[in-house]
């Protein structure tokens, strides 16, 4: 089968009319104001003759007290007629005195109040500082890993990048 120049410049030219025409119309897609053709519409009527009656009320049934069993309980017989076993019950485990594994949080330890000096400077003073032990800098929203150190300084960081708080973890 060929093809000529023509047939293919004709349907690129009528798949840009279509484009064009999509673009052209309104983000919605609703047709324009006054451009629908259908029956107009007509709101229901009631007869004012008509009277609505409400529901007919139905008052709770009154309290009833209940009724006692008609007949009594017998007791338990005093011995059974063959010998019963004690259930075996195993050993209780011995109660813990703490938890482990968890890191216990104590106050101050990698001596945060020692740069306490620092809070409100930009957080590009914190490499000045003199430093010797391990130190971590949380960014406004960063992400921070939830591993505990006591002796790790944590700088926290505001929107700006200024120090709002040094505490330890």
């Amino acid at each position: 089968m060929i093809c000529k120049d023509w047939m293919i410049r004709a349907a690129m030219a009528a798949g840009l009319a279509l484009a064009v025409q999509g673009c052209a119309s309104s983000p919605n897609r609703m047709p324009p104001a006054g451009a629908y053709a259908g029956p107009a519409y007509v709101a229901p009527t009631y007869d004012a003759q008509t009277t609505y009656a409400p529901a007919p009320y139905a008052a709770p049934a009154p309290y009833a007290a209940p009724v006692a069993a008609p007949y009594a309980a017998a007791p338990f017989p005093a011995a059974a007629p063959f010998p019963v076993a004690a259930p075996v019950v195993a050993d209780l485990p011995v109660a813990t005195t703490g938890i482990t594994g968890v890191t216990e949080r104590k106050p101050d330890l990698c001596k945060a109040s020692a740069y306490a000096s620092s809070v409100g400077q930009p957080g590009s003073t914190i490499p000045t500082l003199g430093l010797t032990n391990v130190y971590r800098v949380v960014e406004y929203r960063g992400i921070e890993p939830q591993d505990y150190d006591p002796d790790r300084l944590v700088f926290r960081l505001d929107a700006t990048g200024t120090i709002t708080k040094i505490d330890c973890g």
